[in-house]
């Protein structure tokens, strides 16, 4: 018998443990421009959420923008029948009826003028309209030489009728007569519900008499003038 030598036993190889996958920054923004979810309330584009003012800053926590635009402005209160509501580029921006303007002292003019039913001669009483728009506190510039002279009213009456005036045509300082917000004609009481209606002496033709006023703007020309709007 032939006796052979037994065979060395392997060494068993010792098991090594997993490796594990390690993933660099650039591979996790990748899967997470494919694959995650955006946290609730984190903006994920450049359109603004429906109902809210889209801001121009940069985001300061979960949900939070800040925001450099200014919040949109209130819509103006819805006038009454015969209401004014002077306004513009103002400190004290007021609404007023026929009844506050009685109240206050009253000048009167007899006009003559051509309209479309020819020519017309009529009496008014009637406020100043620069007493009635230096109450409101025009933001006039007074570190410019006659600022005030920069000065524009646009006047708004029934049907979206307008018609624009020169500040110095109703400062008394500058112009000759006075543009009256007129509360009678001939006599008569203007009705309430109507409103009042401008009476401008120095026009030949009634274009500028605006009736059933309900709007007073006063602001400046150098923003149109500069370019600035």
């Amino acid at each position: 018998m032939i006796h052979r030598p037994a065979r060395a036993t392997r060494t068993a190889r010792p098991v090594r443990p997993a490796r594990r996958a390690l993933l660099g920054p650039a591979l996790v923004l990748a899967l997470c421009a494919t694959g995650c979810a955006a946290s609730p309330g984190t903006p994920t584009g450049t359109g603004a959420p429906a109902g809210t003012v889209a801001g121009t800053g940069t985001g300061t926590g979960t949900g939070t923008v800040t925001s450099t635009g200014a919040a949109a402005a209130a819509p103006a209160v819805p006038l009454k029948p015969g209401e004014v509501r002077v306004g513009g580029e103002v400190d004290k921006p007021y609404t007023l009826t026929l009844a506050d303007l009685r109240r206050m002292p009253l000048a009167s003019v007899t006009v003559t003028y051509t309209s479309a039913k020819g020519q017309q001669t009529h009496s008014f009483d009637g406020v100043p309209l620069h007493t009635v728009l230096t109450a409101a506190a025009p933001r006039f510039d007074p570190s410019r030489k006659n600022g005030a002279l920069r000065g524009v009213v646009a006047a708004t009456g029934g049907g979206d009728y307008r018609a624009v005036f020169g500040w110095a045509e109703l400062d008394p300082g500058f112009a000759k007569s006075q543009v009256l917000v007129a509360v009678s004609q001939d006599g008569v009481p203007l009705d309430d519900n109507a409103g009042p209606s401008l009476v401008v002496p120095q026009d030949t033709k009634g274009g500028r008499y605006v009736s059933e006023l309900d709007r007073l703007w006063v602001g400046t020309v150098d923003q149109v003038v500069d370019g600035g709007r």
